[in-house]
């Protein structure tokens, strides 16, 4: 899950040119989020991704022909990138668990409507270098809506606008109360979510049999599972005991067995070792937050979201109240039957949404 950004326009040889660092661009995440925004260009690094076989600094893949890869160099690591089109530029920023494929339906729309779409595999994702330090993984560098509303809340000057998907505005990224872990919910039956994927369970659990992982998930957290069926997270608990991923008998009509072979190889290429990096600092990514408690997103912004999301509904007191930190937020735009996979379950409607927004700033 991810969200977008923006950054003022720009003639296409300049943002070719352009470098980014990581004071340029604050990578935007949350809980399953997804971030998107326009911002400032990127500088292809005549390098190769991290892994053991050497890959070219840029390639094109026969499935997406139209579509651009590249290796990047930022703030000491090295980045995938997808891109297509030319314009404004607007950062993909995906959640967890996903990679730059999550884009897949707006990288095409996004290009056809005159913005240059751009989807890194963030840190420790994909091709994506994956340091090794846990503390690496913060509400700094990492992924989806979270991060992506930090990263207007912070650089302003560098980001002309936000959409969320999923994840609502909180102050500090995951609200004011105080360490989010120490407020999360558990009994001796279940335990919320995001305490769950801090665990070296969760890590063996996810990377047991991959395929079964993504086609459980895409499936459990859709707005297609049916409201009686397990695996939906009601309110975010998730069973102490019991099948963690059942294994759907077939997958929903938005997402194909060759996509979940993308996602398989992706992940045995990076594992889940840094993707669960970055929720095993929840507290430190709030302490980091300190400084901006009570500030405003001062862009404008819009909200998006599945009426069936879990994420949606466990932080609904958020997105009731957010319009009064998010002052130029335009109307929530709430999906009937969709649930977390916002961008893939309703490709048509989030990017017509996103390229309407994007178009009137």
């Amino acid at each position: 899950m991810s969200r977008p950004k923006m950054h003022d326009d720009q003639a296409s040889d300049t943002m070719r040119e352009a470098t980014l660092s990581r004071r340029d661009m604050l990578w935007a995440a949350g809980a399953l989020g997804v971030g998107a925004a326009f911002a400032k260009p990127l500088k292809a690094a005549a390098a190769e991704p991290s892994g053991t076989d050497p890959e070219p600094a840029s390639w094109a893949d026969s499935a997406m022909p139209e579509v651009t890869h590249r290796m990047i160099e930022t703030n000491g690591i090295r980045l995938h990138v997808a891109e297509q089109g030319e314009g404004p530029l607007v950062i993909l920023c995906h959640g967890f668990p996903e990679c730059w494929y999550s884009w897949r339906h707006q990288l095409p729309a996004l290009a056809k409507a005159g913005f240059r779409a751009v989807a890194p595999d963030l840190r420790g994702y994909g091709r994506s270098d994956r340091p090794e330090e846990v503390e690496k993984y913060t509400i700094l560098h990492d992924i989806g809506a979270a991060i992506a509303w930090q990263a207007a809340l912070l650089r302003p000057d560098r980001f002309r606008a936000v959409i969320a998907l999923s994840p609502p505005f909180r102050p500090r990224g995951f609200g004011d109360s105080g360490p989010p872990t120490t407020l999360m919910p558990r009994n001796e039956n279940a335990v919320f979510y995001q305490l769950f994927l801090q665990t070296p369970e969760a890590e063996a659990a996810l990377g047991r049999d991959l395929r079964r992982t993504f086609r459980s998930q895409l499936y459990a957290l859709s707005g297609d599972r049916p409201p009686s069926a397990a695996g939906g997270f009601p309110d975010g608990m998730m069973p102490r005991k019991g099948a963690l991923l059942p294994d759907p008998a077939s997958l929903p009509a938005w997402v194909t067995e060759s996509d979940v072979d993308v996602y398989v190889a992706e992940f045995t290429r990076s594992g889940f070792r840094g993707p669960l990096a970055w929720w095993r600092n929840i507290d430190r990514s709030w302490e980091l937050m300190a400084p901006f408690a009570g500030a405003t997103v001062t862009v404008p912004a819009l909200y998006i979201a599945g009426d069936r999301d879990f994420v949606a509904a466990v932080f609904s007191p958020s997105i009731a109240k957010q319009s009064a930190m998010v002052p130029k937020l335009r109307p929530a735009i709430m999906l009937p039957g969709c649930g977390h996979w916002t961008q893939q379950e309703r490709a048509p409607e989030v990017s017509a949404a996103m390229i309407d927004f994007l178009r009137s700033v």
